[in-house]
């Protein structure tokens, strides 16, 4: 069973169980130490393939396009890959992933670098990338449980949250801003391959921890029995399927406008390009470490839940502010208002399904999680073009703030999801021995 959070949760309690705790466990620290780097890499993949798709083709639809690409593999992958994750050692599903991602980074960066590189080959790259991050993902969230004790996982989340804006949000994208100005896309998505290739050499370093569920076991001979299982899971607790219908619907409705008409309105509206939609995004990577070290030192409110609703509809409020901003300096705020918002409730929700989550388990919610999270993805990227032509770029832009959370909020009406909070932790997490 699990170990009482209770500590954990009151003023004080991170500041008894130190922030880098988990970083003791050899195994986190290969896993921790190849994420950051990869994220880097990462990092300046958001700002090449934005910027290499707005000069191949300088339109929002071009770059919509490429959202759904990515997306609707990842979408259609999902529940077979938390089903893997579950069923098979998940560092080797991770390694696969990954070494499919390095390949197609590396591919990109010769078609760039040599002038080669058309829309269609991007196409054709991130459609295969969204399927392996279909499999990557759920295996990497169900692994942490894994590799830590209980007590730890709180602290993990925090450090999780910590050093994914420092890479991801703010070096990755301040580097890939310059180095994009620089030398062009070929040699950041060079080094976005090469991060991978270190990824792949910490999860080789790692012990095997091949998983055994112990949840559904009349289920456990079909793949297609263990995704029943998961969907059966969700479907009775109140307190995961309304979050994660809440969040497809204000996925749809801001998702696609962040993504694809930010990177617009930089490129066409400000004077300093790509280097300016590295500031924008390294801004929002400053919010989200503030932020991750506040909860890391005071620890997540008693009400996790509640906590969790209300700092994600302010985020999404925050959507709006990039409709609103008059130039480069509103666009930061907004950023950072956006993402501190955004790491404090994911903070808050990583630590919740770990808590209350079986472990056999853990890797089918996930999936469902990503899934059920992103699964009309594809459709917002498809109606963003359309509908900032229609109303304009920044009315398009804070329509979906507001609109989207008033939907955000939407699940602090059910009552069994308030009643969620405080609840006694059922869920075991015993992290399995390493196989030698």
């Amino acid at each position: 069973m699990h170990q009482s959070y209770e500590g954990l949760d009151r003023p004080g309690g991170f500041s008894r169980v130190r922030l880098l705790s988990p970083l003791s466990h050899r195994d986190y620290r290969l896993l921790l130490g190849g994420m950051t780097v990869s994220l880097l890499g990462d990092g300046l993949f958001l700002v090449a393939l934005a910027w290499q798709v707005y000069s191949l083709s300088n339109t929002p639809t071009a770059m919509a396009t490429i959202g759904i690409a990515m997306t609707i593999p990842t979408v259609t992958c999902l529940l077979i890959g938390g089903a893997v994750s579950d069923r098979y050692d998940r560092r080797l599903v991770m390694l696969v992933a990954d070494v499919v991602r390095g390949l197609l980074l590396a591919g990109l960066a010769a078609l760039a670098v040599t002038g080669s590189l058309r829309l269609w080959h991007l196409l054709v790259a991130v459609v295969f990338y969204g399927a392996a991050t279909a499999f990557f993902n759920p295996a990497s969230d169900a692994l942490v449980p894994q590799l830590l004790p209980e007590d730890a996982l709180a602290q993990a989340n925090s450090l999780d949250q910590l050093i994914r804006p420092l890479a991801l949000r703010l070096a990755g994208p301040a580097v890939g801003g310059g180095l994009v100005g620089a030398v062009g896309t070929g040699w950041a998505f060079g080094l976005d391959a090469a991060s991978f290739a270190v990824s792949i050499g910490a999860l080789v370093l790692m012990s095997s921890r091949p998983v055994v569920s112990g949840a559904a076991a009349a289920d456990a001979g079909r793949v297609s029995g263990e995704i029943r299982a998961g969907l059966r899971y969700v479907r009775a607790h109140a307190w995961l399927w309304a979050t994660l219908v809440s969040a497809a619907i204000a996925y749809l409705l801001f998702m696609g406008p962040t993504e694809v008409l930010l990177p617009f309105i930089v490129k066409n509206k400000l004077a300093d390009g790509a280097g300016d939609l590295g500031l924008v995004f390294a801004a929002g990577g400053l919010g989200s470490l503030a932020c991750a070290l506040a909860v890391g030192q005071l620890g997540l409110p008693r009400r996790s839940l509640t906590f969790m609703y209300l700092v994600w509809t302010v985020a999404t409020l925050a959507v709006a502010g990039y409709g609103l901003a008059g130039g480069l300096l509103g666009l930061m705020v907004a950023s950072v208002l956006f993402n501190t918002m955004e790491t404090a409730g994911t903070i808050a929700w990583a630590t919740v399904k770990q808590r209350h989550v079986p472990a056999g388990l853990l890797g089918r919610v996930s999936s469902l999680d990503w899934l059920i999270s992103i699964g009309l993805l594809p459709l917002s990227y498809a109606l963003c073009g359309p509908v900032s032509d229609a109303l304009g770029v920044r009315t398009t832009l804070v329509g979906a703030g507001v609109l989207g959370a008033a939907v955000t909020f939407a699940p602090l009406l059910i009552r069994s999801v308030r009643q969620m909070d405080g609840t006694p932790v059922r869920a075991e997490h015993a992290p399995l021995p390493a196989t030698p």
